[in-house]
């Protein structure tokens, strides 16, 4: 099997479908170290009632909950939404290694503000399998249009 972005970025989509089973914004995120998936998360604002709870914080939070890390520079994260830019602060201070991300964002992404955000040796790769990432997104907020 090889691990490349794609890989990793399908399985940050699985989260992102998880996301929508739970009716919460389809935003996916794994964390990667040595090439194994080492946390998993969806965004959960709903579920956690906290606006805080996207799908990177949670892995950030994870991953340094279980390491007792609070810098990753060895680890990389796959998004399938371009972080915001409070996402893109906790990549930031983390120094997170390399940041993975599927479609942009126009509307909240972080680079809409600034692409000094993320720490100066965070790897940036974006793009990946971004016509699947935006379709969920998209998909979604047209079946929500629909229930108004």
């Amino acid at each position: 099997m090889i691990f490349d972005d794609a890989y990793f970025m399908r399985e940050a989509i699985k989260e992102a479908e998880k996301a929508v089973e739970a009716g919460e914004v389809p935003v996916g995120a794994v964390m990667v170290y040595n090439d194994k998936i080492v946390a998993r998360a969806h965004n959960q604002t709903e579920l956690l009632n906290d606006v805080t709870a996207h799908a990177e914080i949670l892995c950030i939070t994870s991953v340094s909950a279980s390491t007792g890390n609070k810098f990753l520079e060895d680890y990389s994260m796959y998004v399938t939404l371009e972080p915001c830019a409070m996402c893109a602060g906790a990549i930031s201070w983390s120094r997170i290694g390399k940041l993975v991300f599927g479609a942009s964002d126009q509307k909240a992404g972080f680079s809409n503000y600034s692409s000094d955000i993320l720490h100066p040796k965070t790897a940036l790769v974006s793009g990946v399998e971004a016509v699947r990432c935006s379709a969920i997104l998209t998909e979604f907020f047209k079946e929500r249009r629909r229930k108004i």
